[in-house]
Parts: structure tokens; sequence; C-alpha cells
């Protein structure tokens, strides 16, 4: 089971990893602004090929050498090995990124593109009333489902195993114990509700972030901006009840044990696993980065002599994204499909990090 398991999430890395170039809005390659006349330039075409080429071929060879090693490693080490090459895979392509970010910016400044032309941030009020994001309210659901069950929790308290379970493995089968107390029998609960208030912190401030159109093709980009967003806040929440359900299934299991089925508690986590992927890559690759893959059939001509607001100086190595002038806690990612926190602005420190320290501070406690 666990070599199933990394050989599949190896994979959707490396294709993720390997396609991010050509998921991308097209004034966007490896984090650098490309300013309107030189999207299609053919230096940026390579870069972004030979990024792809690479990232595959280090992909294919970490899963061939896991399999290879397979069977000559133990569970412990298996598990060892498949993290380890997620990582490789990881680090392979950022150092790869970092390289061709660097050579693109020295291309652009040698060539100095966008000299002649007029840069400008196009934004449409019009827009917010045509949003599809979902209502915040939808979000709150599942935290009423998280605090019945600390309530059901609380309730039978007497009568729970003097063992709590607080960690399942990928058979979906408990791997991990503490003693029975107060603290350990609502702890899974408790990250649960913190996941779920950053979920919804995360949705309310995309909600609200700005919405920013392509200067010289402002229809399409709109509608290519509505679809991302709207998709965007469907995953959140999608995410968010596969979340629920799933550690959700496990608390109750650990109040009636007799809810355990071993096959419910063997597919669960791998379902879990396969739908969240199969979401993201829907999302990705239906959506892409800004809508970008959004295919708009309408009759739109550039308009010449325009182009967006260079923000490089904004963009710290092309993906940490700093300013203080901007209200918006989350931005559009410029290397991947999604968004990123607004480094600039210390709120989005607190619905991103808050909850992660308080998560790890309560698996630390158990």
């Amino acid at each position: 089971m666990e070599l199933f398991i990394f050989l599949i999430i190896i994979a959707f890395l490396t294709v993720m990893q390997a396609a991010t170039p050509f998921l991308l809005k097209q004034t966007v390659a490896f984090g650098v602004t490309i300013p309107e006349g030189n999207i299609d330039n053919k230096q940026v075409a390579l870069y972004k090929r030979n990024y792809t080429a690479t990232v595959l071929t280090i992909g294919i060879l970490a899963i061939v050498a896991y399999l290879w090693v397979s069977s000559i490693l133990t569970k412990e080490d298996l598990v060892l090995a498949g993290l380890a090459l997620q990582f490789i895979v990881l680090g392979s392509s950022m150092i790869l990124y970092f390289y061709f970010h660097l050579k693109l910016m020295a291309l652009k400044k040698k060539e100095a593109w966008g000299k002649d032309l007029k840069q400008v941030t196009v934004t449409d009020l019009s827009m917010r009333s045509l949003d599809e994001m979902l209502p915040n309210y939808l979000f709150a659901l599942p935290m009423i489902i998280t605090l019945g069950l600390l309530a059901y929790t609380a309730i039978h308290y007497p009568a729970l195993p003097e063992k709590i379970p607080t960690h399942w493995g990928p058979s979906g089968q408990p791997d991990a114990f503490s003693d029975k107390s107060p603290f350990s029998v609502i702890a899974m609960l408790l990250i649960l509700l913190i996941m779920q208030a950053m979920f919804g912190m995360i949705h309310w401030s995309t909600k609200n972030a700005g919405i920013r159109l392509r200067a010289a093709k402002r229809q399409s980009t709109k509608i290519q901006q509505l679809s991302f967003r709207k998709y965007s806040s469907w995953l959140l929440f999608f995410v968010s009840i596969l979340v629920t359900a799933m550690l959700g299934y496990f608390q109750m299991v650990t109040i009636h044990e007799e809810l355990g089925n071993t096959a419910v508690l063997f597919i669960l986590p791998i379902g879990f696993m396969i739908l969240t992927l199969a979401a993201t890559a829907f999302y990705s690759f239906k959506i892409g980065q800004g809508g970008s893959r959004i295919e708009v059939d309408l009759p739109e001509d550039a308009i010449e002599g325009l182009t967006d607001t260079d923000e490089d100086a904004h963009w710290k190595a092309g993906l940490f994204y700093v300013n203080r002038n901007d209200p918006s806690l989350f931005v559009e990612k410029r290397f991947g499909v999604g968004w990123s926190i607004n480094f600039g602005q210390p709120l989005a420190y607190f619905i991103v990090f808050v909850p992660l320290v308080l998560i790890l501070l309560i698996s630390f406690l158990l």
C-alpha cells in the first residue's frame, strides 16, 4: 500500500511541476512579467520546454528507482524513500525554476522588453456583481459539524477507551495512541476546527482580493478571471468537506468501535487522496492560473501600445509577493495555480501561519 500511495504522489508531483509553465498566464513566465509583444518570444518557449523535459526526466527516474529498490526495503524504509523522492522532485524543479528565472530576468533586461509600451493596471468594479464565488457562510457549515462532534464526544467521554488513536496509517488503521484525557479525545477535532477556520479565512480573503485584467485583452480575461475565482472557491470548499468527512468518521470510530468497518477504513484515506489530487488536477489543467486555460470565443483585438504594470519589484525571486500598498491579503501565484499570500500584509501571516503553529502545538502535546 505504501508503494502504491507514494508512486501516485510522486507521479502527480512530477506531472504538476512539469506542466506548470504551460498553466500560467501568457504575461508571466518563471515569475517574470512578460510585456505585450514578447509573449510569443522563442527563447521563452525554449526555456519552458527545457524545464518541462528536465522535470519529467527526473520524475521518471525517481519512479523507476523507487520501483527498483522497493523489493529490498522494509516498510519503514519504503516510507522514508518515498518521502525523500518527493523532496528530490520538488527540490529539482525549484532549482530549475530559479535557473530559468535568472536567465529570463537577464534576457528581459538585455533586450529592454516593454520600453515602448505604456504600463497600466486595469480593474473592473462591475465584476463584483458577476462574481460566482461561494458565499462565506458555507464555510461555517463544516465547522458546525465539528462543534457538534465535540459536544457528542464530551457526552460519551466516560465510555471512551483508555487509549485514544492519534494517527492513522495508509491502510486506515490507527498506528499511534495517547492515554485518554479530556484533551486527547478532542485533539483531532480541535485540529480539524483550526483547519476549517483557516479554509474559511482564506476564502474570505481571496473573495475580497483585487481583480485585475490584462490591459491589452480586457474582455476575454474578464471571463477567465471570473471562472478562476469561482473554481478556486469550489475547490477550497470541496477539500474542506473531504477533510471533515474523513476526520469526522475517525472520531466516530473512536467513540463507537463497532462503526470501524475495515473496508471503509481502508478506502477512506485512499479515496481522500485520489479525490483531492483529481480535483486539483482538474482545477489546474481545466482552469489554469487566472483562468488562462479557459478558451474564450470572443473576437477581441489587442489594444496596441499598452501592457500590464510590471510588478517584478514586488515579487521576490518571482515567488514571494511583498507589497504593503496592496490591500489584498492573497494574490494570484506567479508560478503555480492558485493563491499566494501578500507578505506585506501582517494579517495574511495570521491567517496562514498561526493555524499551522496551533496544529503543530496540539500534535506536540499529544
